[in-house]
C-alpha cells in the first residue's frame, strides 16, 4: 500500500471523526465537539493519511483515509499528540509511524524541544508502538479515561544529540 500525508481540510471532518469512533471505545473516543475543540486550539494541526487506491480495483473515489494525527506546541516549546488513529485495515504498514515522525518533524520546525503524549496503562500495543519510536514513560496520571483507568505520560526529545569527538 501506498500513502500519502497532507493538511486537514474542513471537508475531511465527519471523516475522521467515524474514524476515532472505530478505532477507541466509546468512552474514550471524541465525541464531535471535543475532536473539533481539538483541532481548532492554537498551536494544532491535523495531518490526514490517505491510502492511494489502485484504480483497478474499482470505485469511484480514488483515494481512501486510512488514518490522522491531532498534535500541537504550545509556547513552552513542548509539542504534544493530542490523537492518532489509524484504522485496523491499514496497521502494520507503517502509516503510524509516518504519521508520528511527520508530526514530530513540524513540532521541531515550530521550536518543540520535546515532546508528549498520554496512552492508556493498559494499552499495551500503543505503549511497545511508542516506545519503539523513542518516547519514554515519564510519569503516570490518575484516573485520566473514563472508569478511573490511568494513562501513562510518554516523552521523546525532538533536538538533535550532540556527537562527541
Amino acid at each position: 500500500m501506498e500513502f500519502i500525508l497532507r493538511d486537514f481540510r474542513p471537508e475531511d471532518f465527519e471523516t475522521l471523526w467515524a474514524i476515532d469512533q472505530k478505532c477507541f471505545v466509546a468512552d474514550i473516543a471524541y465525541s464531535r465537539r471535543e475532536l473539533s475543540a481539538y483541532m481548532r486550539r492554537r498551536g494544532a494541526f491535523t495531518m490526514v493519511a490517505e491510502n492511494l487506491k489502485d484504480p483497478n480495483e474499482g470505485g469511484a473515489d480514488p483515494t481512501a483515509t486510512a488514518g490522522f494525527i491531532v498534535a500541537e506546541s504550545n509556547r513552552c516549546s513542548v509539542g504534544h499528540i493530542i490523537t492518532i488513529d489509524v484504522l485496523v485495515e491499514y496497521r502494520r504498514f507503517g502509516l503510524g509511524s509516518s504519521l508520528l515522525a511527520s508530526a514530530e518533524e513540524r513540532l521541531r520546525a515550530a521550536g518543540c524541544r520535546n515532546i508528549r503524549l498520554e496512552a492508556a496503562v493498559n494499552n499495551v500495543s500503543a505503549i511497545a508502538f511508542y516506545k519503539r519510536q523513542g518516547y519514554d514513560i515519564v510519569g503516570t496520571i490518575p484516573r485520566y479515561y473514563p472508569g478511573g483507568l490511568n494513562a501513562f505520560v510518554l516523552q521523546k526529545d525532538l533536538q538533535p544529540t550532540q556527537k562527541t569527538a
